[in-house]
Order: structure tokens, then sequence, then C-alpha cells
């Protein structure tokens, strides 16, 4: 029965995978062209006159910040635009009547969800070494904070692709929550340059610890204690696993 539920995950990842693949253009390309724009002007123009910040330059500052932004909203927008076509096309309730448990067809979609991630975090970085030297202080917490992270957003898109009526929907949460914590995030400054009140508010931002743990990763600089903020990360992903769980078992909102 296990091989059985095995050979469902890999049916489901390998379609999410030869979504993405096959529009590579749309799904691969933009973000490297949006994140030369961001180390051309925020690095160099910007950057020249900043100088250091952390002890290195402001290149090498935001470049981690980059690269992780592009894994948080593309892990985020494969699985609730493909999650969502699935719900709007009536393809989601052949899975469901499928003798297949709930837990894998949620672990297809979000392991999708970071295949696409983490290629374009790949991408990004290969973009960032024309711009900077790259160097990774510590690698296994690089890897390990990467794939966190992808794995929240990537059930943060399923669960924003359940309760979605019209595709108009699943562009509300990118826009109005998923922009505004990504760039409060630290990826372009130090939370040490923060007056007292905003780095308590910026303590209830979850992209903070998310960049924190992967700058520190790459620079061996960090904010926040490193400890704390993968035990956060950890604790998000338990928590919206949990909420995808119970939701897509209770097939609440799996009708368009």
């Amino acid at each position: 029965m296990t091989k059985l539920y095995f050979t469902a995950f890999k049916a489901i990842l390998i379609k999410e995978i030869t979504r993405f693949t096959r529009i590579w253009v749309q799904t691969l390309v933009p973000p490297a062209i949006t994140m030369t724009l961001y180390f051309l002007i925020f690095g160099n123009l910007v950057g020249s006159r900043i100088g250091e910040m952390g002890g290195v330059s402001y290149m090498e500052f935001i470049a981690p910040g980059l690269i992780m932004m592009s894994v948080i909203t593309n892990s985020y927008s494969n699985v609730a635009s493909s999650f969502y076509s699935a719900k709007f096309q009536r393809n989601l309730e052949e899975l469901m009547v499928a003798p297949v448990p709930h837990y894998v067809m949620i672990a297809g979609y979000v392991f999708g969800g970071v295949a696409r991630g983490l290629c374009v975090g790949l991408i990004v970085t290969l973009v960032a070494m024309f711009f900077v030297e790259i160097s990774v202080q510590h690698v296994g917490l690089v890897a390990l904070t990467v794939l966190l992270t992808s794995i929240l957003f990537s059930l943060g898109g399923l669960i924003n692709a359940v309760f979605a009526k019209s595709f108009d929907d699943i562009s509300i949460i990118p826009t109005f929550v998923l922009t505004p914590l990504t760039y409060l995030g630290g990826v372009f400054y130090s939370l040490s340059l923060l007056p007292g009140f905003w780095q308590g508010v910026s303590a209830l931002n979850p992209v903070v610890y998310m960049i924190n743990v992967f700058r520190y990763g790459f620079l061996g600089i960090a904010d926040m204690s490193v400890p704390l903020s993968i035990g956060i990360m950890i604790a998000f992903c338990v928590a919206l696993w949990s909420l995808a769980y119970y939701l897509v078992s209770r097939g609440i909102g799996l009708r368009s």
C-alpha cells in the first residue's frame, strides 16, 4: 500500500513540475529578470551610497534576502494557481474520490511548489553571482531554511486556493499580505537600524525569521536568535499543514 501511495505522490509531483517547466518563460525567466533589476538598482546604484551593512557590503547583505524573496513568492504562487485551477476545472474531484489519502495529495502539490521555489532560488543565486561573490558559511542551515520556507508558503498557497472563489482571489493574499510582509522582512535593511518599537513590530513578521536564518547561513550575521527562528518556521509549517489537512479532508471550499 505504501508503494501505491508513493506512486500517487510521484504522479502529482511530476505533473506539477511538468506544469511549471512547460511554461518556463512565464515561471522561471521573470524572477531572474526581476532580481537582476533589484541587484542593479539596489545593489549597484543605491548600495554604492549606503556602503557596508552588518559588516559586509550592501550587495552581499541583500543577496540572501532577494533569493529568499523569490523562493517565497514562487512557492506560494505555484500551489495557489495549480490547486485552484484543478478545483475550477473539476479535476480535483477525481483525486478526492481516488483511494489516495488526503495527506498524499497535499504533499504532492506542496512539493511541486517546493520544486519551483528551489529552481527559482537556484536561478536567482546564479544571477547574484554575476554581481557579488557568494559565500556560504553554513550549507546545512541554508538548505534547511529554504526547504522549510518553501514548504510553509506552498501550504499557504494551497490554503489560499481552497478558499478562493475566483482567479482574482488567489492574487489578493500575495498583493496585500505576502508582498508587505516580504518587503518589511529585512530584505533591504538590518533590523538593528530600526527603533525599539519597530523592532518589536518586526518580530511579529514570520518572514523576518526566515530571512534572518538564511542570511546567517550565507554571511554568518543575524539580527535574531537562529534556533528561535528555526523553531518558529517549524511551528508555522506544522500549523499550516494541520489546517490544510483539515480543510481538504473535510472538503471545505473544494467546490468552486
